[in-house]
């Protein structure tokens, strides 16, 4: 299968081989989300050494592998147990191979692996590159991990030997909406754009959940085959996705379980409420490395002012969510069968479309037709105790306009009626009056299928459907 919908990043690696002078690079981002297939299918023809680190393996495991691909290019020595010495051992092997005018590739998938503890793998690895591949202009490190936290801690953001080595770093966030469609198009499922947009609900845009689909099979048969069938290849994907992402997974598990449960996301101080933890620098940590793994979003707020601290932390890893709505204690095979149009299921599409449309935030802006204006994105919350009103998407221009934006899922055009058109109003004179902002506000609805047309409907001022959301 050829690579779809990473042009940008097929762009930089061709670029980076292209540079002519030595190269480190840091490939990372969510497991499963196509990092080691793009670097193999882009650059396999230039690969001297590949290796990769055991999942979950313990010390012995990772030197086993790293030894079984030191003998794939010829060594025929004992077993190295010393990170100095293999990375030595390679340095020798590839030594006679490396022949001028030629790109040489070396790549090192899963890299977080091979750092087991006391086994001072980060060290060795920054001699490796700092005495030997940084000595050769046709050399190019690239290192892969899905590991993400550690990846940036240990590698991107080093402070010891490998500080500021890295030349490149790209961090491979899942699919949106148009890069879902073109690889179902590509792999000949033949849904429309609804169908498309709950598969992103259900799955994010997670290239491998993605290819498991198969062609002629509707979502519901997919959905219950791949999750809910005890059986399914995705049954058990939950647990096994954050015990390979972080050693000690069960604080992780908790956080993002405690946030599945708040619809409009919580502070870091109400976070540590609920959960009844410290809010410490502890809760810091474990809050960055879930962000910087793309499970949760954090979202500036605004009083009078744009907040940079004190934001909302947001689930936003779609299959997660997924997972804790309706999986967690399901037994039923055929659940989504059973339950595709219960009110329970409407509901979690609902708040599963607010957060599709705040990971399609440059789309949004181009639909308003502010993709050149500057603008600052926030969400707002009311601070009247008897009023729980929250807006989750606002965007502040910088020509003194706010498009006030509701977010509405439905299967067809969405109505405003009296009601509605009343709340809208609340909510929008309550913002102006706890933020006191001068600005111009206009309201906007993005909708699946659009406002249906009426005297509401022509009050607001910008109306995006989910067609604007499937652009590049």
């Amino acid at each position: 299968m050829e690579i779809i919908g990473r042009t940008k990043e097929v762009a930089e690696l061709n670029k980076y081989v292209s540079s002519n002078k030595p190269e480190f690079i840091a490939v990372y981002g969510r497991r499963r989300v196509g990092k080691t297939f793009l670097i193999t299918k882009t650059l396999e023809n230039q690969m001297i050494f590949e290796t990769s680190g055991v999942i979950m393996g313990e010390k012995e495991d990772q030197f086993a592998a790293f030894n079984q691909s030191l003998r794939r290019i010829g060594y025929e020595g004992p077993t190295l147990t010393n990170w100095m010495e293999a990375f030595f051992t390679l340095e020798q092997l590839l030594t006679p191979r490396i022949k001028d005018g030629k790109r040489y590739i070396i790549f090192m998938d899963e890299l977080p692996c091979f750092d087991t503890q006391g086994s001072r793998f980060v060290i060795a690895l920054g001699h490796f590159w700092n005495s030997f591949v940084s000595k050769h202009d046709n050399l190019m490190l690239i290192v892969c991990g899905s590991a993400t936290s550690w990846m940036v801690d240990n590698i991107v953001d080093n402070k010891g030997g490998l500080h500021d080595r890295i030349t490149h770093s790209i961090h491979l966030h899942p699919f949106s909406l148009v890069q879902c469609e073109q690889f179902c198009q590509a792999c000949h499922i033949a849904w429309d754009r609804l169908a498309i947009l709950q598969t992103y609900m259900v799955f994010g845009g997670i290239p491998y959940y993605l290819s498991l689909i198969e062609p002629g099979e509707s979502l519901t048969m997919a959905i219950d085959r791949l999750l809910f069938a005890k059986q399914g290849e995705l049954h058990n994907e939950y647990k096994r996705l954050f015990a390979s992402l972080f050693k000690h997974p069960e604080p992780y598990l908790a956080i993002v379980k405690t946030l599945a449960q708040h619809r409009y996301g919580l502070t870091r101080n109400e976070i540590a409420s609920v959960m009844k933890i410290s809010d410490g620098g502890k809760l810091t940590k474990q809050l960055e490395n879930l962000e910087k793994c793309d499970f949760i979003s954090y979202y500036r707020t605004k009083t009078r002012k744009i907040n940079k601290n004190g934001g909302i932390y947001m689930l936003s890893d779609f299959f997660t969510q997924f997972y804790l709505s309706f999986m967690e204690n399901e037994t039923d095979e055929q659940f989504w069968t059973h339950n595709f149009r219960s009110p329970k299921i409407n509901t979690y599409f609902g708040l599963s479309y607010e957060r599709v449309c705040m990971a399609h935030i440059p789309q949004i802006k181009k639909a308003i037709g502010i993709d050149q204006i500057g603008s600052e994105y926030y969400s707002w919350r009311s601070n009247d105790p008897n009023q729980r009103a929250q807006v989750d998407l606002i965007i502040e221009r910088a020509d003194r306009i706010i498009n006030l934006c509701e977010i509405k899922y439905s299967e067809g055009s969405y109505t405003i009626d009296k009601s509605e058109d009343l709340k809208l109003r609340v909510r929008q004179t309550a913002f102006v009056d706890q933020t006191q902002t001068r600005y111009g506000i206009m309201p906007t609805f993005i909708t699946t299928y659009g406002l249906t047309p009426n005297g509401y409907a022509n009050s607001i001022s910008h109306q995006i459907t989910m067609d604007d959301l499937f652009e590049e």
